[in-house]
Parts: structure tokens; sequence; C-alpha cells
């Protein structure tokens, strides 16, 4: 029996200080270790400057491709007869072009039509109308009269301009 009572206070006593001190100057020896090991090697890759230098040559080819579309001659589809031109001729075809064609007259501006008051019940005002005013005869009273507009509205007057025609379409 004294054998498991003198067990029972080893397992239940505490770790002597030393243990512990060991403990923690292993992990410090560890740390140690391993900032040895990484330390002296960059922190950075080159992974990134991979890719800026796959990025920087894959917007040179584009600018080139886009420049050389722009400047030179060549087929888009041979089959029908479609074909590119430099930028610049197809500038100057297009003003040479609209320089030949006579410009056609703008037609009239149509303007939206005046709103016209709904029909009211007898007796209830209109929007926008002036109060009824009692004559001193005694009489119902009435609306007071407003100016009627004396020209009729610009959408309904004749346009002396034809409209244009449409435009057609070349190739």
């Amino acid at each position: 029996m004294a054998d498991t009572e003198s067990l029972r206070q080893v397992v239940h006593s505490r770790a002597p200080l030393s243990t512990w001190f060991g403990i923690v100057l292993l992990f410090a020896l560890f740390g140690v270790i391993v900032l040895a090991v990484i330390g002296p090697t960059p922190r950075g890759s080159d992974y990134e400057e991979t890719r800026a230098k796959k990025r920087t040559e894959l917007l040179k080819t584009s600018r080139e491709e886009a420049e050389k579309a722009l400047t030179t001659y060549g087929w888009i589809d041979k089959n029908k007869g479609v074909a590119r031109i430099p930028i610049e001729r197809a500038m100057e075809l297009t003003v040479a072009e609209l320089a030949q064609q006579k410009p056609a007259p703008a037609g009239p501006i149509a303007t939206p039509p005046e709103a016209q008051p709904a029909a009211s019940p007898a007796g209830a005002p209109q929007p926008g109308a002036a109060p009824p005013v009692a004559s001193p005869s005694g009489q119902a009273p009435t609306a007071a009269s407003s100016p009627a507009p004396t020209s009729p509205s610009p959408a309904t007057q004749p346009s002396p301009i034809p409209p244009s025609p449409a435009p057609t379409k070349t190739p």
C-alpha cells in the first residue's frame, strides 16, 4: 500500500521549476533555429515579378495588334469580300463622300400639344381658372373670363418645310 500512496503523491505533485524552465528553453531553442533557417532568405517571391512581366508583354502585344489593325489593309472575310482599310484612308473617303452630298433641310421641331383641361361637372371650378364672381345684379356667379390664345399652337400649323428623307445605307 505504501507503494500506491507514493505513486499517487508523485502523480499529484507539482512539476519542479527546473522542468518548466527546460520546456521554455526548448521552445526558445526551436524558435532560434527556425529564425536562423528562414531569416536570411528574402521575404519576396518572384511570382509577382513574373506576373508583372507577363502583363506588360500582353499589353505590348495587344497594342501592336491594334496598331496593325488600324494602319494596314487586310481581309475581314474573304468569302464575303469584306476587307479592312487603314483608318486614315477611311476618314478621307468618308469626308469626300459627305462633301459630295447636298445637306437636307432640317424638319420642323415638334412641340408637345398643350394640355387641355378635362370636362368637369357643371358648377365645379376648373383647375387654373379664376374663382366665380357674383354679379351686382344678383345673377348666378360666373367664372372670370381669361384671355384666349389668339394664335393656334405650333403643332396645328402646317409646316412649310417638308420632312427630310430617311438616309440611305451605303455599303
